[in-house]
This record gives C-alpha cells, sequence and structure tokens, in this order.
C-alpha cells in the first residue's frame, strides 16, 4: 500500500503500460490538444494544410501559395528534435508543445514506424 501510494504521488512517470509506439500513437493524435496528424496524417508524404495568394511585389500579379506540412517519416532524429524544439516566433505554423525528452522519443519512434503497422 505504501508503495502504490509513494508512486502515485511522486514526480516521475511511468507509462511501461502501455508500448513505445502505443504512447507515440498517443502524442501523434493530441501531444497538447493539438495533433501532429491534424496537419501530417500519416507521416509519409508532404500534406497541404492551406493556399492563399501572394502579391509578387515584382510582376504586380497574385501568386498562389501553400502552407505544406512536410513528410516527416523519414527525418533523421536530430532534424526532428530541431524543429520540434525550435523557437517558433519566426514560423507561425508548427506549434510549440513543450514535450519533454520521453515524449519525443517516443513520438519519434511512433512516426518511423507509424507505416508500418
Amino acid at each position: 500500500m505504501v508503495l502504490f501510494f509513494t508512486s502515485l504521488f511522486s514526480d516521475e512517470i511511468d507509462n511501461s503500460f502501455i508500448t513505445k509506439f502505443e504512447y507515440g500513437a498517443m502524442l501523434y493524435e493530441n501531444p497538447r490538444g493539438v495533433g501532429c496528424v491534424l496537419c501530417h496524417k500519416k507521416g509519409d508524404k508532404n500534406v497541404v494544410i492551406s493556399k492563399y495568394k501572394e502579391l509578387n511585389k515584382e510582376t504586380k500579379e497574385l501568386e498562389e501559395k501553400s502552407i505544406i506540412a512536410p513528410a516527416i517519416n523519414k527525418v533523421t532524429f536530430e532534424i526532428f528534435l530541431e524543429k520540434m524544439t525550435a523557437d517558433k516566433t519566426d514560423s507561425k505554423v508548427m506549434p510549440t508543445y513543450f514535450l519533454t525528452d520521453d515524449e519525443l522519443k517516443s513520438l519519434y519512434y511512433y512516426i518511423k514506424n507509424i507505416n508500418k503497422n
């Protein structure tokens, strides 16, 4: 009973009741209110999130532009970490999730294995 009470109120989170893949899937679907899946879908190809028109200053013509969520299943862990932890002040598209190291590792594991299951 004391062990249960101690683990219930400790700062460490033991997520071993689910697999690393399941934990990553949960994070992919809804890490902090907005899931990766909304923009990246299955992560295996580029996805157009939105289209808009922008004035070309040289030609004075409207040009169609797109906001694209890139395929993420083939990126290296280093690139993944760089994008997930980058200062987002320059880009308002990719949200900041403030994920822990364990969450980032599980999420990356899921992304690399999402289309294998």
